[in-house]
């Protein structure tokens, strides 16, 4: 049969599930989140295999959550739950018994599988073989690892040029798997090396580096317990991070007031029910958020700049408001800063942000009055065309009040995939520094190429433009994470061969080159033996904690491969030559040999096998933490931030894309979204109703969404209005449902990463029979 790749949609299916509305929820977790976790986990293994696997999650010397990146206690840990709701579903996902082999494939045509919803495909359960889809053939077939690696570097070594080869990673692959990646791309010869970080966290390393010198955050854990103010930015910690919201409530009750900054009023900024207190559990849980800014959506940097202003105009009229001291002896710029702000009116940054000058005097008033500040922030401000800019304003507004190096103050960039800033550390990066590629030929005495390779936004029009011929993937769903979904679909298809190193399958295997590998990788949750014995791999938090994580359950099957295992058989196939410099096997055969490898070439991980197996890990040095700054003149810098509004016809909205509670990244969990009243459907959008009855359309009316930037038209079809409580003129939808909105030529200013949260559209009503959903 032939092979109708081309006709097959890279979307999602259009279909409807049966949307149900209720009232959203007024705080997060409680017991419905318990149920939720215990029905997710059980009905997905055995009860002794899931209670095995929650009871070693987070430990010290357990299994690392393969979810967000939120850190673990230094001290005492839960015995009875260091989990939430999000993290027990990661598990589900990826401990299930339930398997995907070879007679699936025979069963299901991958046009069969295209017709299925994310969610299907997620639910099939674990792949157990490296399968192969041949040039022309309609079904994936098994194929051997040997011939997989084959293939690999029968494709790699025939290329032109290294440069015609993209390796991407997905924030969930281990140090030393990114450590061993990174090295053998750069010994084929490219620097090719895009990952997730360049979609999600990129703005964040590329404001803090230029002002802070680290593009890493500079708080601890403990450092929520010491602060007198917390803002929480573009964050939704109830869906996306909920053990943040236990330090959070260990916050408020040490006396911290919060202030949230949100297009949406999101359950878990209003409350938190720690589901293991008695007391929250009877008699309602702890009150969060004092101070609420539902600002439009994009309106962060209007919003900081009036209270940077504020703060100035304060300092002015009583004195002692900024820190003079800090700001004389730690930083420069800030005389170019103040003045570049009084060009600003307070009135005017209100109207931009759309919230009452009324209300930001009252948020102004708390960051003047204390200087114990934090600043947390997600991709509601990353994924913008200003979003290194607003981030530069935080730090600003930080470095205004000496809220940098010291207790109880700094910058949270809260990362979302559990190792991204770990593989960013190992070298997983396109745009290597020099010292970086210096020591590496130290180390192993080869060449590094010294060309900057493809960020990802590049590495998708390179393969569009026929400029690179070979995807491999460690980890990650690539054609649902990137932006622009039919133009990422047409770079994949362009190719000779994509390749995707997988633990479940996904959709991302169905949009192909020619010739197509599926390699079925070991997960965090399984039993890890190499010739040496059982091994364990290590992970860096969002707070620069390096700490161990070890399998504890049997695999789903024997013929899964280790990342690290893979990654050595595809060196080994691809470098013979290079045999005699790199003993892949040696380095596979036990995990302290990799970790000795990266202690020889990255700052910070001096004695790492020892330090590595101290139960709560080791922090990596962070300058900012102590007020040194590795900038150019040693000294964290004031920006002037130049502010520029997004303007709206009449027929066009502001739209970003969001997760579901019932999702984590592109995996899609289930079809609800508990805490917004959102149930049994997906293709939706969020809608303010004053809008809904200016455009005359109707609740729960179908519609189509638009986006014309650069002169293309992209079409996401089908969605459904539900009228929600959001700013006027601007929407919500879920992704990656709506990607295919987002242009691949709309990206951040200096990181370029897509502006998944700012993109442009207009709404169309379906024309069809029955027009109107009834919500029930």
């Amino acid at each position: 049969m032939k092979n109708t790749n081309k006709q097959i949609s890279p979307q999602p299916p259009a279909d409807f599930t049966g949307l149900e509305i209720g009232q959203p929820a007024s705080e997060a977790a409680g017991l419905k989140a318990v149920y939720s976790s215990m029905k997710h986990v059980f009905g997905a293994m055995p009860v002794k295999r899931g209670l095995k696997a929650l009871l070693n999650l987070n430990q010290k010397g357990g299994i690392d959550c393969p979810s967000c990146a939120w850190p673990d206690p230094d001290g005492e840990r839960s015995r009875i739950a260091e989990y939430c709701e999000n993290g027990a579903k990661a598990i589900a996902e990826e401990a299930t018994t339930r398997k995907v082999g070879p007679a699936f494939f025979q069963n299901y045509s991958v046009a069969e599988l295209s017709q299925k919803s994310d969610y299907w495909l997620g639910q099939q359960g674990r792949l157990t073989h490296p399968m192969v889809l041949r040039e022309g053939k309609t079904h994936y077939e098994s194929i051997s690892w040997e011939e997989a690696f084959g293939l690999i570097a029968e494709n790699l070594r025939g290329l032109s040029s290294p440069d015609e080869a993209i390796f991407y990673t997905s924030g969930r692959t281990s140090n030393e798997a990114a450590f061993l990646y990174q090295l053998f791309v750069r010994m084929y010869g490219t620097n090719n090396l895009p990952d997730c970080s360049n979609m999600c966290h990129e703005s964040s390393g590329s404001a803090l580096s230029e002002t802070l010198g680290l593009g890493k955050g500079s708080v601890t854990l403990d450092d929520f317990e010491k602060a007198e103010v917390i803002m929480i930015m573009g964050q939704n910690p109830g869906t996306n991070h909920p053990r943040m919201l236990t330090a959070l409530e260990k916050a408020k009750q040490a006396g911290a007031r919060i202030i949230s900054v949100n297009p949406l009023i999101e359950a878990g900024l209003l409350q938190f029910n720690h589901p293991q207190h008695l007391k929250d559990i009877v008699l309602g849980g702890e009150k969060l958020t004092d101070i609420y800014l539902q600002v439009r959506i994009n309106g962060d940097l209007p919003l900081l700049k009036a209270l940077n202003k504020l703060i100035l105009e304060a300092e002015a009229q009583q004195g002692n408001v900024l820190d003079k001291a800090f700001i004389e002896a730690h930083t420069e710029g800030y005389n170019e800063y103040i003045q570049d702000l009084k060009k600003y009116q307070s009135e005017q940054l209100a109207a931009d942000c759309g919230i009452s000058l009324a209300q930001i005097r009252e948020a102004a008033q708390l960051l003047i009055n204390h200087d114990r500040i934090i600043v947390c922030w997600a991709m509601g401000l990353t994924q913008h065309k200003n979003s290194v800019p607003t981030i530069r304003e935080i730090v600003n507004l930080l470095l205004l009040k000496g809220s940098i190096g010291k207790e109880g103050a700094g910058t949270c960039p809260v990362r979302g995939h559990s190792n991204v800033q770990g593989d960013r550390t190992m070298g997983i990066y396109e745009k290597p520094k020099d010292s970086f590629l210096n020591t590496l030929e130290k180390v192993f005495g080869f060449s590094p190429p010294r060309k900057h390779g493809y960020d990802t936004v590049e590495a998708i029009k390179a393969m569009v433009n026929q400029k690179a011929k070979v995807f491999l993937a460690m980890g990650g769903n690539f054609l649902s994470a990137t932006p622009d979904t039919e133009f990422t679909a047409k770079g994949l298809r362009n190719c000779q061969l994509t390749a995707h190193v997988s633990t479940k399958l996904n959709r991302s295997h169905l949009i192909h080159g020619k010739t197509a590998l599926i390699l079925p990788c070991l997960g965090r949750t399984d039993i890890d033996t190499q010739a040496s014995g059982s091994q364990f791999v290590s992970v860096e938090n969002s707070m620069g904690v390096v700490q161990s994580s070890q399998g504890v359950l049997t695999p789903p099957a024997d013929t899964l491969l280790s990342e690290p295992a893979i990654i050595a058989g595809i060196a080994k196939a691809t470098l013979p030559e290079q045999s005699s410099v790199i003993d892949w096997d040696h380095l596979v055969s036990n995990y302290d040999h990799i970790r000795g490898l990266i202690e020889k070439t990255i700052e910070g991980f001096n004695d790492y096998n020892s330090r590595v197996r101290h139960p709560a890990g080791f922090y990596l040095p962070n300058a900012p933490r102590e007020r040194k700054f590795t900038t150019e003149s040693s000294k964290a810098l004031f920006t002037v931030n130049h502010l520029d509004t997004i303007s709206l016809k009449a027929s066009e909205y502001l739209m970003m894309t969001i997760r579901s509670h019932d999702q984590f990244n592109t995996t899609v969990y289930g079809l609800d979204d508990r805490y917004r009243g959102i149930y049994n459907e997906r293709r939706i959008i969020l809608m303010n109703e004053a809008d809904i009855q200016a455009a005359r359309f109707k609740p729960y009316q179908v519609v189509n969404l638009y986006n014309h930037f650069g002169g293309v038209t992209r079409l996401a079809e089908r969605f459904i209005v539900v009228p929600y409580h959001i700013p006027s003129k601007c929407v919500a939808t879920y992704f990656p449902e709506a990607n295919v909105l987002v242009p691949i030529d709309s990206y951040a200013d200096i990181s370029q990463t897509p502006t998944s949260k700012s993109v442009v559209i207009t709404i169309e009503p379906v024309i069809e029979e029955g027009n109107i959903v009834l919500a029930k």
